[in-house]
């Protein structure tokens, strides 16, 4: 699966770069390294929404530092 964190400017001044590190960081914990890769991407179309997470197909909107952990649980649980 590949998870891709918008770093436009709208999700930017978001804190999106925050939630980058978040996600790098549950991936490594859960070694999951080997079926997940994380990437940036410019505007996904959300940015009244931000920020902007794609998993595999699926954009999910208004992620967080302090959601993030249970967005990639509800996203990532078949991994």
């Amino acid at each position: 699966m590949e998870i891709s964190v918008c770093i436009g400017s709208a999700c930017h001044k978001r804190g999106s770069y925050d939630v980058r590190t978040a996600i790098e960081k549950l991936v490594a914990e859960r070694g999951l390294g080997d079926r997940i890769t994380v990437s940036v991407s410019f505007c996904l179309g959300q940015c009244k929404n931000g920020v902007s997470v794609r998993f595999g197909d699926r954009v999910v909107c208004g992620v967080t530092p302090e959601n993030v952990a249970e967005v990639f649980e509800a996203h990532t649980g078949s991994c």
